[in-house]
Order: C-alpha cells, then sequence, then structure tokens
C-alpha cells in the first residue's frame, strides 16, 4: 500500500478544504511572502483559466513561471513557456508549494567537448592524431 501524501502534516484533501490564508501560513518564508504581496493580473488570469477549465481538459498554454502551485491544481497539465518552447508540465502532489518555473529547466546544461573552430586561442593548437 503507497503512503499517503502529506505537506506539513496535512492531506491533500485537507489542503484542498483550507482557506487561502491558512494554506499560506504553511508555506515556506519566500513563497508565504511572495503569496502575501497578492497575485499579479497574468497570475490571477491564469488561476482563473484553471479553475473554469475542466479536470482532464485542454492543456493551458502559459508564461507565467512564478506562479506558486496550489492544492487545487493537482492533476491538471499546464504548458509552461522555457524561453524557447512550452514544456509540459503535470502537477502532482508533491509540486506544492513550488514555483512552475521549477519544472519547465530555462536553460541547457553545459556540455564540454573536445576544441576545435572557434575554440580559444590558447587550446587551438591540439596535435591530430
Amino acid at each position: 500500500m503507497p503512503k499517503e501524501f502529506l505537506y506539513r502534516g496535512r492531506s491533500v484533501d485537507e489542503l484542498k478544504a483550507m482557506s487561502m490564508d491558512d494554506f499560506i501560513g504553511l508555506l515556506p518564508s519566500r513563497v508565504r511572502r511572495s503569496m502575501r504581496r497578492g497575485l499579479s493580473d497574468e497570475q490571477r488570469v491564469l488561476l482563473e483559466k484553471i479553475r473554469s477549465s475542466p479536470q482532464g481538459g485542454k492543456p493551458i498554454e502559459t508564461h507565467t513561471r512564478d506562479l506558486v502551485i496550489l492544492p487545487e491544481m493537482i492533476g491538471r497539465t499546464l504548458f509552461v513557456y522555457n524561453g524557447k518552447e512550452f514544456v509540459e508540465v503535470r502537477i502532482g502532489e508533491k509540486m506544492v508549494g513550488h514555483y512552475l518555473g521549477e519544472f519547465s529547466i530555462s536553460i541547457k546544461p553545459v556540455r564540454h567537448g573536445r576544441p576545435g573552430i572557434g575554440a580559444s586561442r590558447s587550446s587551438m593548437y591540439i596535435p591530430l592524431k
């Protein structure tokens, strides 16, 4: 039997039943400060789209990476823009309290290869085998 997910000692059903103020009190300090300052217009519009769309409906595309994932968003699929493309993000229980942008990585890992054309002046002269 899989272990039930708890966020700060509360089940998902309890989180969904909580008022927004009570839920904000459970969040870590940086996220709590962000939420207490209020939602921007873009965040508010996205939250309304999420609330009005059906649970298994068409995924929503968004550029809003700074929205905190709320319990009511669990089970939804969003396409979050990473600066180049929209990345599919399926919101799960363990994502609650994180930002949307954390799940749509915007930087590509650096792959260091052999120096060649366009390399720095000092590493340009590597003997050919």
